[in-house]
């Protein structure tokens, strides 16, 4: 249970850095940092890919690692 619970904290925190990472569309918090900015004259396509490709890894394991959790919930509170 401790496993899930620190799998938990570590893809959370890197799903907010991963999302703050990416390049802003306009209005949003990456440009409120300055991101639009830097975002035209810096970073490459491929660089986007990757990161979306990474975000969206990360997102699937915290996903699996809730309803793991969810399950893993159920069953102490059922026998219990």
């Amino acid at each position: 249970m401790y496993v899930l619970v620190g799998v938990l904290v570590v893809t959370s925190a890197a799903l907010i850095l991963l999302v703050l990472l990416h390049k802003g569309k306009g209005g949003g918090l990456s440009s409120m940092f300055g991101g639009g900015v830097s975002s035209n004259v810096s970073g490459s396509a491929v660089a986007e890919k990757n990161l979306d490709r990474i975000t969206v890894i990360v997102g699937v394991l915290w996903l699996i690692g809730i309803v793991g959790f969810g399950i893993l919930l159920r069953q102490i509170v059922s026998s219990g």
